[in-house]
């Protein structure tokens, strides 16, 4: 995990100015991308799409924090006490969701992610996040 934590530190200094919220949010994405079987450079991808690594995020349809969770998943997966603005939270929930729409569409990265997104059918959101991934995450 430490090298691996190394080669992204350069490009999230892009977003996160402090090194040690820089190493404590990697370390995150890691252990949680791992957990859910996803690659962490794909989160990384989602986060840079989603809320530009903002902890604080709200997008006009009420999605929060760093991976953008509508607050419905919080009946489906978590306790009522959960906030989604805490990046561990954040990060369990997002791989999660996305795992298992990894998993319904049988490890198809693009279907998966337009799920994620609410697109399902359409490819803009998913090419995005590859795009990203592929350019600034690999």
């Amino acid at each position: 995990m430490r090298q691996w934590r190394q080669r992204m530190d350069n490009d999230l200094a892009d977003f996160i100015s402090e090194p040690a919220e820089r190493r404590k949010l990697l370390t995150q994405v890691y252990q949680e991308a791992r957990l859910a079987r996803l690659p962490p450079e794909l989160v990384l991808a989602l986060i840079h799409v989603e809320s530009g690594f903002d902890t604080q995020a709200v997008s006009s349809a009420g999605a929060v924090g760093l991976m953008q969770i509508m607050p419905f998943w919080i009946k489906e997966l978590g306790l009522p006490m959960d906030d989604l603005t805490n990046p561990n939270r954040n990060l369990r929930y997002g791989c999660t969701i996305l795992a298992h729409y990894l998993a319904v569409e049988q490890g198809d990265f693009t279907r998966a992610l337009a799920r994620y997104n609410g697109s399902l059918g359409k490819t803009w959101y998913p090419e995005r996040v590859l795009r990203t991934w592929r350019d600034h995450w690999r």
